[in-house]
């Protein structure tokens, strides 16, 4: 299988997993974005909690260059060792949400 079209499965895998939790207050909506187009995908939050607005953003992963980009990651695991466990090198993972200074310390690619 072509590589990106590997990483398309494996960002949409994610999506979906982590899709499957509710948060357990409120009134909220999971909605799973993907963009397969421009290669952009989202886990999001959204609803009321009361009179208390909900929308937050779990996890956003964009395909870049032929590497995966992890814009936010809102998991208590980190999804990037998940890929690393299904067979995606660290090489091919950028932890975007880190500054592009302090990349080369994470043990994953710079950019």
């Amino acid at each position: 299988m072509d590589k990106l079209k590997l990483y398309r499965k494996y960002i949409e895998k994610l999506i979906r997993e982590y899709g499957q939790y509710k948060p357990k207050y409120g009134d909220v909506e999971v909605q799973m974005i993907f963009d397969r187009e421009q290669d952009h995908y989202q886990l999001i939050n959204v609803g009321w909690d009361e009179n208390e607005r909900i929308r937050g953003c779990v996890l956003q992963i964009d395909l870049k260059n032929g590497k995966i980009w992890i814009q936010h990651d809102g998991t208590e695991i980190g999804v990037a060792n998940e890929l690393v466990e299904w067979g995606v090198p660290k090489e091919d993972i950028v932890l975007a949400y880190h500054a592009p200074y302090k990349r080369q310390y994470t043990g994953f690619a710079v950019e």
